[in-house]
């Protein structure tokens, strides 16, 4: 399960552009630049998806489905984590990746997701900041 699920995310992550797959703080991590939109690890000995959501998609996605938890130490700034035991859609998945890339990628890094599929790119709900 583990590979596979490792497998699928890194599909999805590194076919947004300028990503990369880092070892951080032991586990997979997956960065736009120098920054992270995605992690895979354990939480409690159970591997996990963690990325980052609007906040009032997190609050929404954490009281509502138990699917979803605050990621520990940046779950208050919408960071999220999923248990991937449960996902039956991934496509449900991609759309919140794309969702965090969004949210952490630049303005130029941006702009070169008009060459991207569409499938990897469901979701545009980036705030000007």
């Amino acid at each position: 399960m583990a590979d596979s699920t490792l497998k699928r995310i890194s599909d999805i992550c590194l076919s947004l552009p300028d990503t990369k797959l880092t070892m951080t703080w032991g586990e997979p991590h997956f960065r736009v630049g120098d920054k992270i939109f995605c992690g895979y690890g354990g939480k409690k000995g159970q591997p996990t998806i963690t990325f980052k959501l609007e906040m009032e998609h997190a609050d929404i996605l954490v009281k509502n489905d138990p699917r979803f938890s605050r990621a520990p130490y940046v779950g208050h700034k919408g960071w999220v984590s999923l248990d991937p035991k449960t996902v039956k859609d991934w496509d449900e998945v991609r759309a919140l990746v794309v969702e965090s890339y969004h949210l952490i990628a630049p303005k130029k890094t941006l702009a070169k997701l008009d060459g991207v599929p569409e499938s990897a790119r469901k979701t545009s709900r980036r705030k000007t900041r």
